[in-house]
């Protein structure tokens, strides 16, 4: 239990239904569809709806979904979202037009979004409501406007230089060319009407006609080489998920081209040591941590892609034999001062919520622009803001993520779902684009061996070792950084919020749902 003298959450409790987001309007609209009949699958796409208007800087019907559904007494069911790249995007037109690596933001960043097809698929199948009520919320939201809250305002600022470098960008997401700023108020009309279309007519309203023309004839008046047809013929997917055991529990992720791979390959190699009892904050928990990420994160950059069009060996990947050969170079007690050779060659910013009902139905959902505001290029007419998933493809026609038509890129947006002997246990996710795997592992083991509950386990300081550097957030205590900085680890502060995270963890004994959400964003979680 913590320290009711100092500043903190505690777990939202509730035995009918819970949800928790990173937005307050988006838990509410969440809980509103739960009370008025919805289950947790209409709950989360109306939520994932609303925010796709009021964080603007991190997700958006311009960008890509990908869920993790745990049916009440049924397997754990994922659904790739994502889109795919142009047809035209071969490889040698990148290399002819002198792009040898791909740019951050701008139209060849921009994948063919496929939330509004996730969306539509997952009520139609697996839902109790009418698509288009859901989205009554967001509608209403962007139509009348949306008050800006502090940490989306934090996001927003700063941003001026690369909504400045289009029209359309600069007048929906500036105001007198500068950021929006916390407490005013933000609309996007030409937005609501998008929504208002598809409400009424489904994602033929997105993905084909007017809308689709519109966008395309953006894309390419910049360069881009989309066309009507790319819109038309996306398609999401039921795809088998992945999973692996974790101190008695079964950790689930969507399989490539998402990175959860990742986060299992984390969790496998640290159930080779003993961290039981260890405080969240104590330097051997984070210096296991950093040093499963590296080598989790070189084997993620080596083979995910598009297992459409490359071999990617998961079950190799995932396997006991596998993880032990890595655990093995790590040193309790020094990091590794380099990575050992790979065993098997190269093959050829979002938001995130949870949601359980009352007849124990639990979804752990995901969207995403990817950075913040995406590709930096909207729609003046139909008020999309485009994704910029695109840019993590490679100029590298050897890599199994080599830019190509029709192609989906490595994809850092992860949601996670725990089980326990074949039912639901939690559904949680952490956002933060490329440092996800390590939230999921930190907010795991923060529950399974630190003994913390999912508030505490949600609020601990987190640490991230990408690009050389391991990064601690400014919880982490003085004598942890200089723990582990005596064992060999670059440290440096991480100078913003890791990530952002949201868990329902179900409590089937007592009968209770137990939610928290992270105070590194607006939102909150609520049950009933």
């Amino acid at each position: 239990m913590r320290n009711f003298e100092l500043p903190g959450r505690s777990p939202v409790y509730g035995t009918d239904g819970m949800a928790a987001t990173s937005h307050p309007l988006a838990t509410l609209t969440a809980i509103e569809t739960l009370k008025s009949g919805g289950n947790a699958v209409d709950a989360a796409v109306a939520a994932a709806a609303v925010l796709a208007v009021v964080e603007p800087q991190m997700t958006g019907i311009g960008g890509d979904c990908f869920v993790l559904c745990a049916p009440a007494g049924g397997e754990v069911v994922a659904y790739n979202g994502s889109g795919r790249s142009p047809a035209a995007a071969e490889i040698g037109w990148y290399v002819a037009n002198g792009i040898r690596r791909m740019p951050a933001i701008g139209p060849h960043t921009v994948t063919v979004p496929g939330a509004v097809e996730a969306w539509n698929r997952l009520v139609s199948d697996r839902g109790r409501k009418p698509f288009g009520d859901l989205l009554s919320s967001a509608i209403r939201l962007a139509s009348d406007g949306a008050v800006v809250h502090p940490r989306v305002a934090y996001d927003w600022a700063g941003c001026e230089r690369p909504l400045s470098q289009t029209p359309e960008t600069k007048a929906i997401y500036l105001r007198d060319g500068r950021a929006y700023r916390a407490g005013e108020i933000h609309r996007q009309p030409a937005l609501s009407a998008t929504l208002a279309a598809i409400a009424e007519r489904g994602p033929s309203a997105f993905y084909e006609g007017e809308a689709a023309e519109n966008m395309a004839a953006t894309l390419v008046s910049y360069g881009g080489l989309h066309t009507v047809d790319d819109f038309a013929l996306h398609r999401g997917d039921y795809v088998e998920p992945i999973v692996t055991a974790y101190r008695g529990h079964e950790i689930w992720e969507c399989p490539p081209n998402g990175q959860g791979l990742t986060a299992l390959l984390m969790f496998n190699i640290l159930s080779g040591f003993d961290l039981e009892g260890l405080a969240p904050t104590d330097p051997t928990r984070l210096h296991l941590e950093a040093e499963a990420g590296r080598l989790a994160y070189r084997d993620r950059d080596l083979h995910i892609g598009d297992p459409e069009r490359a071999h990617i060996p998961v079950e190799q990947l995932l396997s006991e034999a596998y993880a032990a050969d890595l655990r093995r170079h790590i040193r309790p007690d020094r990091a590794m001062d380099a990575l050992p050779p790979a065993r098997f060659p190269a093959t050829s910013d979002t938001v995130y919520l949870a949601v359980v009902d009352g007849d124990g139905n639990a979804i752990s959902f995901i969207n995403s622009l990817f950075a913040k505001f995406g590709s930096a290029i909207a729609d003046a007419r139909t008020g999309v803001l485009f994704q910029n998933r695109g840019s993590a493809f490679l100029i590298d026609a050897d890599h199994p993520n080599a830019i190509g038509p029709s192609k989906r890129s490595l994809h850092t947006i992860m949601p996670g779902m725990m089980t326990r002997d074949g039912k639901a246990a939690m559904p949680f996710g952490v956002m933060g684009g490329h440092y996800q795997p390590f939230g999921h592992v930190h907010l795991v083991t923060g529950l399974l061996d630190c003994g913390l509950d999912v508030q505490q386990a949600i609020d601990a300081p987190r640490i991230f070792h990408f690009g050389g550097m391991l990064a601690l957030e400014a919880g982490i205590p003085r004598e942890s950084a200089e723990a582990l900085a005596a064992m060999g680890h670059d440290v440096c502060p991480a100078g913003a919020p890791l990530g952002g995270g949201q868990a329902v963890a179900i409590d089937r004994e007592g009968g209770v749902l137990v939610g928290g959400s992270d105070p590194r964003k607006d939102g909150c979680a609520l049950g009933y």
